[in-house]
């Protein structure tokens, strides 16, 4: 009986998560023989003759998959929020890695903890990384989205995989956010000069180091680049929890163009 009861539970929370994200609409991107699964958030009242912001979220390790459901786990419900989306309309979309993939090019080394990270950012970028970038190329064109405002974000897997993407598509993006990431901080000398983005990592962080995102901060700003560095002393690799609470994230994140950058 007990064993049945837990298999209720477990398909009725599945339910009650799918219907939570249901807003999320389920697509597919295919290019070539390869298949990006995404969902994608559209603001209320959409209208193709308007011109909106498109919001890029990657996803950490732990939410790879191919139900295209569990990549919405962390800051899919930050877009549904009613004010935010009153506040902030644009179209957000949350691509979804497979199992036996990465966002970034990295060997990461799990037998020991905290893990160990060798970042190959400059090397030819995984398939998901480059089915991402085809989906944003494909969304420029789209006559809906305004491209000097697009901005791309990420937790973990996601925020190494943030830093990555803005080195491979500099003139992409005009804003970004990378939670408890890291990356070579050699890619930082082909960051646009005065690109924004907010680093966020859990001081007692003992996946990612903490250091990794210090380092990644002050690469950035050294040459050139706008980074801003909040730490939360108290956090240990969830910082995604404090860093989706902040207050003035999208603000900070929708203040910014392309044009501020021209």
């Amino acid at each position: 009986m007990r064993i049945k009861i837990t298999v209720l539970a477990c398909f009725f929370s599945f339910i009650s998560f799918a219907q939570e994200y249901s807003e999320y609409q389920k697509e597919h991107f295919v290019s070539g023989s390869d298949t990006l699964n995404y969902r994608i958030l559209f603001p209320k009242d959409f209208s193709e003759t308007e011109k909106y912001p498109v919001v890029l979220v990657l996803h950490g390790a732990g939410e790879r998959g191919d139900d295209n459901e569990s990549q919405l786990v962390h800051g899919g419900d930050l877009f549904l929020k009613d004010s935010v989306r009153t506040q902030f309309p644009a179209i957000v979309i949350f691509p979804h890695a497979p199992k036996d993939d990465y966002w970034a090019k990295v060997e990461v080394n799990r037998n020991i903890k905290p893990f160990e990270f060798d970042f190959k950012n400059k090397a030819e970028s995984t398939p998901s990384l480059k089915l991402v970038m085809e989906l944003m190329e494909e969304m420029k064109q789209k006559s809906f989205v305004d491209n000097d405002r697009l901005y791309v974000g990420g937790l973990s897997m996601g925020g190494m995989g943030t830093f990555e993407i803005i080195f491979k598509k500099p003139e992409m993006f005009a804003a970004a956010f990378a939670i408890c990431g890291g990356a070579n901080t050699e890619i930082a000398a082909d960051y646009p000069e005065n690109f924004n983005i907010w680093i966020f990592h859990g001081e007692q962080d003992d996946i990612v180091l903490p250091k990794y995102g210090k380092a990644m901060a002050r690469a950035i700003n050294h040459h050139g680049g706008n980074a801003k560095l909040s730490l939360y002393p108290e956090d240990n690799h969830n910082s995604w929890d404090s860093a989706f609470a902040e207050p003035y994230l999208l603000k900070w994140l929708f203040s910014h163009s392309q044009n501020q950058q021209k």
